[in-house]
């Protein structure tokens, strides 16, 4: 099962930080991929391009393509879509139904307001809770859930750069 995230609604001048964030989430929370729809924000690719560079890991990241074309052709190939809202039913209803399809996963991760269409076209409307609250924190508490905490154990290839947990203090190792 592959997981993308589609962040839609993306606006360069107010949510670059924040959309970067979501895709930060997306590598380290286990994503396979990252989708920057409607929009080709080469900041954007360029931090996380970096990161994959230092960290490690091998997320695929797609900017600038047509969003409601990209879901379409995403349940063509027998892939399913949650979309990420305060509107939708809780997390922890849907969730082991989710988990249970081995059909790969498109989350969408709303910047601004979310147009209808993409509410229509979702296999799965998904809350994580019903108040209002940051889309990365939503998406990092979806994934983990999705993959039960075990993105927290992954190890990433060919990174330069990698931490190594202690009780105290802190120890990086920075790889050739």
């Amino acid at each position: 099962m592959k997981v993308y995230v589609l962040r839609i609604g993306h606006r360069p001048e107010r949510d670059k930080r924040i959309t970067t964030h979501v895709g930060l989430v997306a590598r380290a929370f286990g994503a396979n991929g990252f989708v920057l729809g409607d929009i080709d924000d080469r900041k954007v690719v360029e931090s996380l391009s970096k990161v994959l560079k230092s960290w490690g890991g091998s997320m695929e990241i797609i900017s600038g393509v047509n969003s409601i074309k990209f879901i379409e052709d995403w349940k063509k190939n027998n892939g399913e879509v949650i979309h990420l809202t305060m509107y939708g039913l809780p997390v922890d209803y849907v969730i082991d139904e989710i988990r249970k399809s081995r059909k790969h996963k498109l989350i969408i991760v709303g910047a601004e307001k979310v147009p209808s269409v993409y509410y229509k076209l979702t296999d799965y409307n998904v809350s994580i809770g019903n108040q209002p609250h940051s889309e990365v924190s939503a998406l990092a508490i979806f994934l983990d859930r999705l993959f039960e905490g075990k993105e927290l154990y992954k190890r990433y290839p060919k990174s330069r750069i990698e931490v190594i947990p202690q009780d105290s203090g802190k120890k990086v190792v920075l790889k050739q």
